[in-house]
Formats: C-alpha cells, sequence, structure tokens
C-alpha cells in the first residue's frame, strides 16, 4: 500500500520539476535510447496533457567517466518520444537556467543540465542536507511542486532525488507509482501456488541476501551466470574459477566463500543448480554435463538441459521474479537459458515481474511482447533493495512529504 501522493493527486495547470532517470549508454560520444526514455515519455506526456509547464531533472554517467556527457542529446530522444519540442538549457540552477524556467508555458518541456554536473548533487548525505543545499534552496521556489518518476535512482540519497520533497509538495510519477507497487509485491503479497525465483548475473553480493530475505516468500531459486557457477563450485564441481582472460570469481569467491556455502547448506533442494554449461567451441555454442567438466574455457550460459528444466519450473508457478541473466545473451549463442525461461513465463498465467536493466533489455533484443509479463522493471539496484525489503531513501522522502 502506498502512502505517498501520485499525479491523480496533481492539480493540473502547474508549474512542475520533474526528476526522471535517463542515464544511458553511450557510444563514441552518441547516448542511446533505452526504454527508460519510452517510459518517462509516457509520464511527461501525461502531465502535459494536463495543462503543466515541465522542467526535467536528470542525471548521466559519473564525473570521471566516459559516459559522463551534457543531456543536450538526451533532450532530443525525449523529443521524439513524446512527438513535440523539447527545450534544453545547458545550466542546472545558474542564472540561464532560471531565466528559461521563467519562460516556461503551459504544455512546454525544458530539460536542464545534468544534475551531477553540480558539486551538491552527488555526496551521499542525509535528506536534510540535502534540501539545505543552494541547488536545492534555489531551484525549488521556482515551482509548485516536485515529482519524483526516477525510481531506478531512489536508493541514492542525492540532492535532486531526496531534498527537493523536504521543502516542497512532491509526487510521485507513473514509473515511481508502478515500479513500487510490482517491485515491492515479493514482500507484501501472498501466493497461494509455488513462486520461483531465477537469479543470475554477475555479482554474488547482490544476490545472496535476497535468497536471504525472500525465503518466507519463494519456494525455489533457479541459479545461473557468474553467480550459479560460484554455487556449483560450493556443491563441488570444477568450475567457479578464473581462467585466462578472466576475473569474475576468484575475488568474488575470496569475498563470499563461507556464505555461498552457508546458504547451499541450509536452503538444499530449493537451490536448482545447472547440470548443464554452454561454451564456444571453434565458433559455435558446445554444451557440457557440469559432472564432467574440468574447466578450461569460460561458460556462458547454462545447457539445454538446465534450461528445459527452468522453464518447466517456471510453467507451474504462480509467481516469479526474475533478476540477472543465465548467460550472455547479447551473443545469440549464448541467450538460450535467458529467453527460454522468459518465454515461458511469457506463456505462462503467471504473476511476473523482470528486474535489471540488461534483463529486461532480452525481451526486446530477442522480440518478446512486454505485455506478456506482469511487469517489466528499468531499475537494478532499486530491484534488488526492494527485494530485500529494504528502504529507498527516495521512497521515504515522498512519503514523509504526504
Amino acid at each position: 500500500m502506498t502512502t505517498f501522493k501520485t499525479l491523480d493527486d496533481l492539480e493540473a495547470g502547474q508549474q512542475l520539476l520533474v526528476r526522471i532517470d535517463i542515464n544511458a549508454p553511450v557510444e563514441d560520444g552518441v547516448v542511446q535510447d533505452n526504454r527508460r526514455f519510452a517510459r518517462h515519455a509516457e509520464t511527461l506526456a501525461e502531465l502535459l496533457e494536463n495543462d503543466h509547464a515541465v522542467a526535467v531533472l536528470a542525471h548521466q554517467g559519473r564525473p570521471g567517466r566516459d559516459t559522463f556527457v551534457s543531456l543536450e542529446q538526451h533532450a532530443d530522444i525525449l523529443a521524439d518520444h513524446l512527438d513535440r519540442d523539447v527545450d534544453f538549457v545547458a545550466d542546472t540552477f545558474g542564472e540561464d537556467a532560471l531565466t528559461a524556467i521563467d519562460d516556461l508555458e503551459s504544455g512546454d518541456v525544458l530539460v536542464l543540465e545534468n544534475a551531477r554536473m553540480c558539486d551538491e548533487e552527488l555526496p551521499e548525505e542525509e535528506p536534510e542536507v540535502k534540501a539545505e543545499t543552494e541547488f536545492v534552496q534555489t531551484l525549488a521556489p521556482e515551482f509548485d511542486a516536485y515529482v519524483n518518476d526516477a525510481y531506478s535512482a531512489a536508493h541514492r540519497s542525492h540532492a535532486s532525488l531526496v531534498g527537493f520533497p523536504l521543502v516542497m509538495d512532491a509526487y510521485a510519477g507513473r514509473v515511481m507509482e508502478a515500479e513500487y507497487t510490482a517491485n515491492s509485491a515479493i514482500q507484501e503479497q501472498e501466493f497461494d501456488g509455488p513462486v520461483t525465483m531465477v537469479l543470475g548475473g554477475t555479482k554474488a553480493e547482490d544476490l545472496i541476501p535476497v535468497i536471504e530475505r525472500v525465503d518466507d516468500t519463494v519456494d525455489r531459486f533457479c541459479l545461473g551466470g557468474i553467480v550459479g557457477e560460484l554455487f556449483l563450485r560450493a556443491a563441488g564441481h570444477d568450475v567457479g574459477y578464473d581462467v585466462e582472460g578472466t576475473e569474475f570469481f576468484d575475488h568474488q569467491w575470496e569475498d563470499h566463500q563461507e556464505t555461498i556455502e552457508r546458504v547451499l547448506e541450509e536452503y538444499g533442494d530449493r537451490l536448482h543448480l545447472a547440470s548443464d554449461l554452454a561454451y564456444e567451441d571453434d565458433g559455435e555454442r558446445a554444451e557440457e554435463a557440469v559432472e564432467d567438466i574440468e574447466k578450461e574455457t569460460s561458460y556462458l550460459d547454462v545447457g539445454s538441459d538446465t534450461a528445459d528444466e527452468y522453464a518447466g519450473l517456471v510453467r507451474e508457478s504462480e509467481a516469479v521474479f526474475v533478476k540477472g541473466a543465465l548467460g550472455v545473451f547479447e551473443d545469440e549463442r549464448f541467450a538460450d537459458g535467458t529467453v527460454d525461461v522468459l518465454s515461458a513465463i511469457a506463456e505462462t498465467d503467471c504473476f511476473s515481474v523482470i528486474g535489471g536493466g540488461d534483463t529486461s533489455r532480452s525481451i526486446e533484443m530477442y522480440g518478446l511482447e512486454e505485455d506478456d509479463f506482469g511487469h517489466v522493471s528499468v531499475a537494478g539496484g532499486a530491484y534488488v533493495r526492494a527485494l530485500t525489503g529494504e528502504g529507498l531513501v527516495g521512497v521515504d522522502v515522498l512519503e514523509r512529504a504526504a
């Protein structure tokens, strides 16, 4: 049950500061369109239909990285999604920004410059500290209300996310509302039938807490990816360590060996591990039973038997939650595990949440229909925290504001 105000509570015709998350891949200096643009454009379109004037706050990359670029290209991508002009100002809360904000009229959209170009944005500090920054104190009086639609950044205590709700009327946008409702379901809903969680990806430290925190709700866990291989190592198989050219396994094993072994012992047959793995052999996909493996190469996907087993478990589930891919799905030779499981979910009348930016991207890549899933989350870190029941500071301040 949400306890923050939503767009349903917002009177029409106001001047709004809207925080979205359109952080995107950047290739050779060119910002790439992704699903977040389309999602947030729906929120913005609804606001414009209700005669609001909108200034957009967002971030891109981090200082010192190649992805730390201006939001000028983002404004153009948003314009394409909205099918209308979107203005951009290369300033966030200085004189140029304030002039552009002052010129806003009903139906206008203005993108302010990358919030992370402001010194006061990034340090993780308490919301009360962020509310007192010059950044927040300068912008807040220019608007009637603040809308936070950036659920995927809601675990960050940054000025643009947590400062404004303490000093002005604050509302959740449609993406924030939908993501919060779906991603909190595992903590708040009860399911009569089997609940399955598919866990993959690269970080053991993300997924081990998930297993431990949702064990009252989830009946079985299907593991793949690098995390799955680490659990296979704990089960005594000759995998889960680095070979030449990789550095994914050894440091994680060193950091988490005891925890992985304990979780494997505690959860026993509720943890489903891969029975076969796929690798590249002369440019083709090849597979090998786990019990026969002596690791000499990288394994890039779960094998066909494992994919069939996991898909079968999905088909008999009332609810399925996914976090992380089971293989390197960007290479179609090694997409079978991820796509077979997602296809099984799409064909099954179950409650489903697909989380993590990479995993959700595979839906589009392999021609699956987003409407066949209960919810496809655009969040990564925030989704993991929601699964574990950990609070999200960006949500907390919206609740305080209400």
